[in-house]
């Protein structure tokens, strides 16, 4: 290992002890009057991406932060993704000061608000609005069922950090200053340009001017990236035979056929995921009464697919 010299981590050692690139985002939360508050972060990951009822992200925060605390008393939430202009940062910098309350970090933002589409699908409810300068938002609920943080209170009056008994593992209070919280995907919003790349087909000029935190801070700063044109690199072309499809067709325990036809289809899906893919045609044609795949088939089932991404 003479090419490294090791570096012990310590606390936040994604700021302290690596380089570590990470989304900047604006967390807009209820306060106790109804009224939409915002805080900075950037521990923040994908959590849920596939094989469940609903897609979610996981949030890591510092556990006494107004975000933590509006998200146990009010479960609601959303994930604004600003654009990397110089003035943005510095206030998405203001508004991480630790201490100071909602009613102050709002006084002077220099942003808009408006409604989500949850608040249009229920106007009776409350929820925290949507930035209006945001490249994107995701509108979020926090699954509080999970590892049995539905039980988690706010913290007392005056008090900085919990001290339980027993913290959770992954959700809700899970050390004495930390907090993690699966939030579960309700609405993606997006400003038309970028919809219409992801809808129609993006190029490298599509993407937004979204920033990246380094991680790394010293006393006196936060750094960050500012968006560059994306360079492409062609995906490896690795063609699978209708004969393997075949093979992994006749594996699946149905009496659905497939025609070679059907099966040309699906070379061009990877091997790994061969398996559900075929498994999923399956359930449609069971769904309805289809015995055997052809074509015609394939084509309602690939229509029906990219329908469901476009919801």
């Amino acid at each position: 290992m003479s090419g490294f010299k090791s570096l012990r981590p310590v606390d936040n050692f994604y700021q302290s002890s690596l380089f570590f690139p990470m989304p900047v985002v604006l967390v807009s939360t209820l306060t106790d009057d109804g009224t939409t508050t915002c805080g900075p972060y950037s521990l923040l990951a994908p959590f849920y991406v596939a094989g469940k009822e609903y897609y979610a992200f996981m949030l890591e925060c510092r556990n006494s932060s107004n975000t933590a605390q509006n998200l146990i008393k009010h479960k609601k939430c959303v994930l604004n993704f600003m654009s990397d202009d110089r003035k943005t940062f510095k206030e998405c910098v203001r508004l991480g000061w630790p201490g100071d309350t909602p009613a102050e970090k709002m006084k002077d933002f220099i942003f808009h608000f408006e409604d989500g589409e949850r608040k249009a699908e229920d106007r009776n409810g409350i929820y925290p609005q949507v930035i209006s300068e945001a490249v994107q938002a995701v509108e979020c609920t926090w699954v509080d069922t999970l590892d049995g943080a539905e039980n988690d209170k706010p913290l007392p009056e005056g008090a900085d950090h919990y001290e339980l008994e027993k913290y959770h593992d992954f959700n809700g209070i899970t050390t004495p200053y930390g907090a993690h919280f699966v939030l579960r995907i309700d609405k993606i919003l997006m400003k038309p340009k970028y919809h219409d790349a992801i809808v129609n087909g993006v190029t490298a000029k599509d993407f937004p001017p979204i920033p990246v935190d380094y991680g790394y801070r010293d006393s006196k700063n936060f750094w960050y990236h500012k968006h560059r044109r994306l360079l492409p690199e062609l995906l490896p072309q690795r063609q699978t035979t209708v004969d393997s499809v075949r093979y992994a067709a006749k594996r699946l325990q149905t009496d659905v056929k497939f025609t070679d036809a059907a099966l040309e289809k699906l070379v061009n899906v990877p091997r790994i995921f061969l398996p559900t893919v075929l498994k999923g045609c399956v359930k449609w044609a069971d769904e309805n009464g289809v015995k055997l795949i052809d074509v015609k088939e394939m084509e309602i089932i690939n229509d029906k697919r990219s329908k469901e991404k476009g919801r």
